[in-house]
């Protein structure tokens, strides 16, 4: 009896020691609506706060001849997007912010974010004490027949 209680302990400690805490999700979510919000209102400062300084972000394109090509950009060049003020080019009404956290285990995370023409998969990391966002990968959706 005493080795399945042992069992048992072991078992379900880890669990207790790396849950995550409802102030994690939350911050989770927040570091990502900050990342999704600021794109569409050019505040280049909250989506800086939202990132990595070594952020990827990477995206797979096909070319006319059906061959594979990896874009990226980094941390500065997104942010540089939002100044110049790419997001806001988008009607309010168009503006779709869906958030969902994925998982999340010790230190690291994934959250989806849906937003007007696009989908992205995002991976963070609790830096500093802050929830960043460290990776993304990203495709667009597809355009509606007209």
């Amino acid at each position: 009896m005493s080795r399945f209680l042992a069992c048992l302990v072991l078992a379900l400690v880890p669990g207790v020691a790396w849950a995550q805490t409802a102030a994690d999700s939350s911050a989770i979510r927040a570091s990502v609506l900050d990342y999704v919000e600021s794109w569409y209102t050019g505040d280049a400062e909250r989506m800086e706060r939202a990132l990595h300084p070594e952020l990827a972000k990477r995206i797979i394109r096909t070319n006319a001849q059906g061959k594979n090509t990896l874009d990226q950009m980094g941390a500065m060049r997104l942010v540089q997007s939002v100044r110049a003020g790419y997001g806001k080019k988008t009607p309010p009404a168009e503006q779709i912010k869906v958030v969902a956290i994925l998982d999340i285990y010790q230190n690291i995370a994934s959250a989806r974010a849906e937003m007007s023409g696009w989908i992205d998969h995002l991976h963070l990391a609790k830096w500093d004490g802050r929830w960043v966002i460290v990776n993304v990968l990203w495709d667009l959706k597809p355009t509606p027949s007209k």
